[in-house]
């Protein structure tokens, strides 16, 4: 059922909804009757259905897309001392990932237009501590790969691919994660398929992907007497069985999933008008999937706060987000000495981005409704 905005009678349109159907519930209920309901034959099958989708590649599934980067720059030997750069505007889990192995992230500012990592920036920062660069596709936009492999190639790094948002997406016709170093895919609610929560790694190699495999679960190994051995000091990571087996159904509608985003996008770009103008994002081409759309609002033009109109939409029904705020602002990357100032791309986009309904079930009416409110909303905001 639908919530429903007692102030209009309309139905309550969140910023990001799952596809959840019939077959699906069922197919979860089969699972839970299993009896296998924690990592077993559903997590092979998922992991061999999104290697089969990734080209042949290894893969394996984590208990999120967290895990999965934590557990990607474990299995790339990166840790203490060691530095890798990421950019300034994404999500938190990044930089949280990369000091928990100890290591240090590095913030570069990002591209105003298309809000991925400014290459340029990124090799300015490399330093003889540099192991890694960590850039994010931001909204599912794939980064130029080429000039990132290229840039990678030439200083000796390793590439780990937060592409929780990018499933599905593509490059020069390859998709992301079919090709390069370490890919890391979200599946949470809000991304373009989901296994409730969970994430997944794609690999270049089967050596490090067993070793990832150590990491997500306790750092066992198995000896020939059947007795277990401790090599590294693991987590526990793994994705129960439950989760995989959505994982599979949502995996086998993401084509079908991505192409409805795209034509809901199409919608946005041809109605979106208010006035003063929001700063639309980078359209890109067909292989962008589209995880979310967020515009920039006209702030500098308002006499309302960000918080007070995502409050009004709410009040008439839409449902917003923030897509994202700055890394390095927060309480525990300013200890980094990052200050106010520092990237203001990035900091800009962290005042002004309002994330806007876009999920497949979402109508074209609904995309029409959410324009004219958002255009209604800020009229009256004017300053």
């Amino acid at each position: 059922m639908r919530a429903v905005n007692t102030e209009n009678a309309l139905p309550y349109l969140p910023f990001a909804r799952p596809t959840i159907d019939d077959t699906m519930v069922a197919a979860l209920a089969d699972t839970l009757r299993s009896l296998w309901i924690t990592s077993g034959p559903q997590v092979l099958a998922l992991e061999q259905a999104l290697s089969d989708y990734h080209g042949g590649r290894p893969v394996r599934v984590f208990s999120s897309a967290t895990a999965a980067l934590e557990v990607a720059l474990l299995t790339a030997g990166i840790g203490p001392g060691a530095e890798v750069i990421m950019p300034a505007q994404t999500f938190f889990s990044c930089a949280n990932a990369i000091t928990r192995t100890g290591a240090r992230p590095v913030f570069v500012d990002v591209d105003p237009v298309t809000r991925n990592m400014d290459l340029d920036l990124a090799c300015a920062a490399i330093t003889p501590r540099t192991r890694a660069l960590m850039p994010t596709h931001f909204a599912g936009l794939p980064l130029p790969m080429d000039a990132l492999y290229a840039l990678a190639r030439a200083h000796g790094l390793r590439v780990i691919e937060d592409a929780a948002l990018a499933i599905g997406s593509r490059w020069n016709g390859k998709r992301i994660g079919s090709f390069g170093d370490m890919a890391s895919f979200s599946f949470h609610p809000n991304k373009n398929i989901t296994t409730i929560e969970g994430g997944a790694l794609v690999f270049d190699n089967d050596v490090e992907a067993r070793r990832a495999e150590q990491f997500r679960f306790h750092g066992i190994v198995r000896l020939p007497d059947g007795t277990r051995d401790v090599v590294v000091p693991g987590g526990k990571y793994n994705l129960p069985d439950v989760n995989a087996r959505l994982g599979l159904l949502q995996l086998a509608r993401l084509e079908e999933f991505i192409a409805r985003r795209q034509q809901l996008v199409a919608r946005y770009f041809e109605q979106l008008q208010t006035a003063p103008p929001c700063t639309l994002p980078a359209r890109g081409d067909s292989g962008h999937s589209w995880n979310f759309f967020a515009p920039l609002l006209p702030l500098d033009r308002l006499k309302s706060t960000r918080k007070q109109i995502m409050d009004t939409l709410a009040a008439r029904g839409i449902g917003t987000g923030i897509s994202y705020e700055a890394v390095h602002l927060t309480t525990q990357y300013r200890t980094l000495g990052y200050q106010e100032g520092d990237f203001p791309h990035a900091e800009r986009i962290a005042r002004e981005t309002l994330t806007l309904p876009l999920y497949p079930t979402l109508q074209e009416a609904d995309v029409d409704r959410v324009c004219n409110t958002l255009r209604q909303v800020l009229w009256e905001a004017r300053s």
